[in-house]
């Protein structure tokens, strides 16, 4: 043992000793003494093991709060997948009652199909569609949606079919104008790829009285497609040295398709 250690255990047995030694009343004025010198020392621990309970308190109810917040996270974001799914079944339920009503309303016999695929390259030239040669369609039949004129069947395969958008250049439709005696031929433009293409009208009399905003129907020649159906409106005119044309923009929206309807033939 060091010499310190020693020396200050020897002070602190002849100090209880002398102590011990003592009289009753002079035990007590020391034991007086010494509670009042620790006395601040036992209120700051008694203070300290407060506060240590409080935050050890504090900790487990914040533990508590935290495992709450995390349950309410999880159960909000199930219900978010929830109410998604909903908005989506109530989509398919439109569509649905769009298709049944449009299958009632019309003079065609008609297949109800789903646009499955598009490509980004061909956004406005072709569509595909979950209906083919098992369901009666061939090729050149007429594909419409409620608001009127989609394209043609290009390919029909054996549960799908390849649909030409009345916006491609090479699908080409004979119309009239509502309100007027002229017939031109329809198509979509060459390297039209914006967010709206719009389709050219040609062929039409050198000096035609039209106005922007008068319908665009289909005439039925041809074969191809059925007579009066919607196929736009007339945006303007520009007339030429022989003859005039114009722009129109399509009756149908052909960047958000959804439900199809493939002509299979007109009833009587």
């Amino acid at each position: 043992m060091k010499p310190l250690n020693l020396i200050a255990l020897l002070l602190f047995l002849a100090g209880a000793t002398w102590a011990l030694t003592r009289s009753e009343p002079v035990v007590r004025e020391i034991q007086v003494a010494y509670f009042k010198a620790i006395s601040p020392t036992l209120k700051s621990g008694s203070a300290l093991e407060t506060k240590s309970r409080d935050l050890l308190r504090e900790t487990k109810h914040s533990k508590e709060l935290d495992a709450e917040l995390s349950t309410i996270r999880s159960e909000i974001g199930r219900l978010r997948i929830i109410e998604s799914r909903f908005k989506e079944l109530e989509r398919e339920n439109a569509e649905l009652r769009h298709a049944l009503d449009f299958k009632k309303a019309t003079n065609f016999d008609v297949v109800a199909a789903n646009i499955i695929r598009r490509h980004p390259t061909t956004w406005w030239q072709t569509a595909e569609i979950d209906a083919g040669e098992d369901r009666g369609i061939g090729i050149q039949l007429s594909v419409l949606s409620n608001d009127g004129l989609v394209g043609l069947i290009d390919r029909p395969f054996k549960n799908r079919s390849s649909v030409l958008l009345v916006t491609d250049e090479k699908c080409q439709v004979s119309v009239r104008i509502e309100g007027s005696p002229e017939v031109g031929i329809l198509s979509g433009q060459r390297g039209e790829f914006d967010n709206n293409p719009t389709l050219r009208l040609r062929f039409l009399s050198k000096n035609a009285s039209l106005q922007p905003g008068q319908r665009v129907f289909t005439t039925g020649r041809g074969g191809i497609f059925q007579p009066n159906i919607l196929v736009g409106t007339l945006i303007s005119v520009e007339r030429g040295s022989l003859d005039s044309e114009a722009l129109v923009r399509p009756a149908v929206d052909l960047g958000d398709l959804g439900t199809v309807f493939v002509v299979l033939s007109e009833n009587h």
